[in-house]
């Protein structure tokens, strides 16, 4: 990559020892492996100047990590000429930004993904919970035993008992009272 940018007049390859001199970094990589990551890491921290990277390869999850450490512009090897790398270490370095077209959108999309699977719930409350579910729960937070619940609700005790067992094992709780407390911290009862 250093014989296509010398090649162009408006870009001036420094020698990495340079430090003061360098503008913005370009980085070659097949695919952004984990020690690629680490260099690109090691490189944004010591310098802290955009990167321009080079690669065939990055995956959805390289993408945050790559703006993580300022990378400003991917370039697919496949397409690299001298004039394409040239231009966008001239655009980095006056602080512009060239992502491909799509990054933007595999980012965002990313975004929302991990918003939705972190930061929502994934059902809302109770909606899980079928209504003799509901109702075995609510009699056991009133105190009652298997029995009880069984002869309140006209039920037999192996049908409670299974109730109970199928709320704890769908929804990962340890036991009964654990069903309880988060029935009622989800405003289920």
């Amino acid at each position: 990559m250093t014989d296509l940018l010398e090649a162009r007049a408006s870009v001036r390859v420094v020698d990495g020892r340079a430090r003061d001199e360098i503008e913005v970094v370009a980085a070659a990589f097949d695919r952004l492996s984990p020690d690629a990551v680490i260099e690109l890491r090691g490189v944004a921290a010591e310098l802290g100047k955009p990167i321009v990277l080079v690669t065939d390869r990055i995956e959805e999850g390289g993408l945050a990590v790559a703006v993580e450490c300022r990378v400003v512009a991917i370039l697919p090897r496949s397409a690299v000429t001298d004039n394409r790398v040239a231009d966008n270490v001239r655009l980095a370095a006056s602080g512009g930004v060239s992502p491909p077209s799509n990054l933007h959108t595999r980012l965002a999309e990313h975004a929302e993904r991990l918003h939705r699977e972190m930061l929502e719930p994934s059902e809302p409350a109770g909606a899980g919970l079928s209504s003799r579910e509901i109702d075995v729960l609510r009699l056991m937070a009133d105190g009652l035993d298997t029995g009880e619940i069984a002869t309140e609700l006209s039920y037999s005790e192996r049908t409670v008992k299974n109730i109970i067992y199928a709320v704890t094992d769908r929804l990962r709780l340890r036991n009964r009272s654990h069903a309880v407390a988060y029935a009622i911290r989800e405003g289920v009862i």
